[in-house]
């Protein structure tokens, strides 16, 4: 069984956060990236705080595999780096074909001034390393014989455990709207970051996937340049205490509400079967930290179910905090789960 977790809007949807959670509750066999290191994704658990780019969220179960698919991208240096820093070099794989960024793709790209000035780079030579897969001139892990400890055949490895019935649990990166095909090109990533492109990247065909979790968040933000609907102003965010800050470059993330268009159309592109809202606190203070549906604020139920009937998709996980147990779990009332 293969459930996919997919960013629905610009990415910085709280995925880390809902990967983390479901890896705690659901302890599966395996969780499994695709992406690359120009996406971070933060973790917090039990007073603990990580701020990752490459190996899965669902790290902080002890017991859960974690893998990085064929299609993923990775620099040697952050891959060790976070393994040590989540202790989790014992249970870590990846594939011999995911791709390898030095620090000539970085240069390339941090002296492209197109893609760091007009699209908005992250700069951390994803892009560019890309574009030399394309061309076939790459290299891979199978070629760097540091990594030999490491390397397998995710995929094959992945049907064994899926017709064993092990569950799987795969991790997207970044957000619908930033595909390199479905997003608002050119200010976008460089792949597709839907759920199909999810399957491709680790491997997978689509009759192996249980359930596609989308996930949005409570408002909309985006990284760079590109349009945003119904973009707030900085006073405008600060006030409404929606200001936040990228994982990875740095940078304030820009805001607008939550776009029920958007994300309707994403539900579309990703068959999503569920949905996922994270941050509900950020706009219903009296929701923070609260894990009981029923102890929610009148106004948050009203809020989610009126969204709920709009989307057409049950809304089964609502994120009211930080910790990745700061979570509303609905699939048992909702799917009989």
């Amino acid at each position: 069984m293969l459930n996919i977790l997919v960013g629905g809007f610009y990415g910085d949807e709280g995925k880390g956060k809902m990967a983390s959670y479901l890896s705690l509750k659901d302890s599966p066999h395996i969780a499994i990236r695709t992406g690359s290191i120009n996406a971070g994704h933060t973790v917090c658990y039990n007073n603990n705080k990580w701020k990752i780019r490459i190996i899965p969220s669902a790290f902080v179960n002890k017991s859960t595999k974690l893998m990085l698919g064929p299609g993923a991208l990775t620099s040697i240096a952050e891959l060790i780096k976070e393994l040590k820093e989540t202790n989790s070099e014992d249970r870590f794989f990846m594939d011999y074909h995911v791709g390898i960024i030095t620090e000539k793709e970085i240069y390339e790209e941090r002296n492209d001034e197109n893609l760091m000035k007009s699209v908005g780079s992250t700069g951390q030579g994803v892009g560019y390393a890309e574009a030399k897969r394309i061309l076939r001139i790459l290299k891979l892990a199978k070629d760097y014989p540091e990594l030999s400890k490491y390397t397998i055949d995710v995929p094959n490895t992945l049907i064994e455990e899926i017709e064993k019935g092990s569950e799987i649990l795969a991790e997207g990166t970044q957000g619908t709207y930033l595909s390199l095909y479905h997003g608002e090109y050119p200010y976008v990533t460089s792949r597709n970051t839907t759920s199909s492109g999810i399957l491709s990247e680790i491997g997978i065909g689509p009759k192996y996937v249980k359930d596609i979790i989308i996930v949005f968040k409570s408002f909309v933000t985006r990284v760079g340049n590109g349009p945003l609907e119904g973009e707030l102003n900085e006073e405008e965010a600060e006030k409404l205490g929606l200001i936040e800050i990228a994982t990875v470059t740095g940078r304030k993330r820009r805001v607008a509400p939550f776009n029920i268009k958007l994300a309707k159309k994403a539900i579309q592109l990703n068959t999503a079967t569920q949905v996922a809202i994270t941050k509900l606190d950020a706009l219903f203070k009296d929701a923070y930290k609260v894990r009981e549906y029923e102890k929610l604020p009148s106004e948050a139920k009203k809020w989610i179910e009126d969204l709920e009937d709009q989307l057409k998709v049950p809304i089964t996980l609502i994120g009211t905090g930080e910790d990745a147990m700061d979570t509303i779990d609905l699939r048992k009332e909702k799917l009989g789960e």
